[in-house]
C-alpha cells in the first residue's frame, strides 16, 4: 500500500471526526487552545488507536482469507463510505447548551463514535500489506490536524461545512475500496 493510498485513507477515516469538530466550532462562542488540543488529541489519538485494533483482529485472520481480501476491503470500505454519505443526509441533532461542548465525557463518547469506522478499517489493513507504525501514525496525525481545522472552521464558516465534510469522506473510502477491489481483479 502506498504512502498516497495511506494519505487518502486517512483523510477519509478523518472526515467524520472534522466534521464533528466543525459542528463543535459553530456551536462555540469562543474557542480557545485548550479546546483545540483536546479535539486534536481525542480524535486523532482515538483515530489512531482504534485501527490498531482492528489491526490485531485483521492480523489473525488475514491467512485464513488471503483469497478473498480484497472483497472484504471493498465492501467493508464501501459500507462505511455509504454510511457517511447516508449520514449527510440527516437533519444535524440539538446542539448542547456551551458549557457543555468541551466537557471531557462528552468529548470521549465523540472521539470514540467517530472512530469506529477506523476499527474496521483497521480490519482489513493488514491483508492489504500496509505499514503498520506509517499507518497509524498517518491516520492520527491526518484526524489531529483536520479535527483542529475544523474546530476553527465550523468556528469561522458556519454549519454548510458540516455535511460537505461528511460527503467527501464517504466518496474517499468508496473509491478506495473500489481502487483495491479492481487492482486485485486486475492482477488476479
Amino acid at each position: 500500500m502506498s504512502f498516497g493510498a495511506i494519505l487518502l485513507l486517512s483523510l477519509g477515516l478523518a472526515m467524520d471526526a472534522t466534521a464533528v469538530a466543525a459542528a463543535r466550532g459553530l456551536a462555540a462562542r469562543r474557542i480557545g487552545i485548550r479546546h483545540v488540543l483536546l479535539v486534536a488529541v481525542l480524535f486523532g489519538g482515538f483515530q489512531a488507536f482504534m485501527p490498531l485494533l482492528g489491526w490485531l483482529v485483521g492480523s489473525r485472520i488475514g491467512p485464513m482469507v488471503e483469497r478473498f481480501d480484497h472483497w472484504i476491503a471493498f465492501v467493508l470500505l464501501g459500507a462505511i463510505g455509504a454510511k457517511m454519505l447516508h449520514e449527510a443526509r440527516k437533519e444535524p441533532e440539538d446542539q448542547p447548551a456551551d458549557a457543555d461542548l468541551f466537557r471531557l465525557d462528552v468529548m470521549l463518547v465523540l472521539a470514540l463514535a467517530t472512530s469506529i469506522d477506523a476499527l474496521a478499517v483497521g480490519v482489513t489493513l493488514p491483508m492489504l500489506g500496509a505499514p503498520f507504525a506509517a499507518t497509524l501514525a498517518t491516520i492520527g496525525i491526518t484526524t489531529a490536524l483536520t479535527s483542529a481545522a475544523g474546530l476553527l472552521a465550523g468556528r469561522h464558516f458556519g454549519a454548510a461545512l458540516g455535511k460537505r465534510l461528511d460527503i467527501a469522506g464517504g466518496l474517499v473510502l468508496i473509491g478506495m475500496g473500489t481502487k483495491i477491489l479492481f487492482d486485485h481483479l486486475s492482477t488476479g
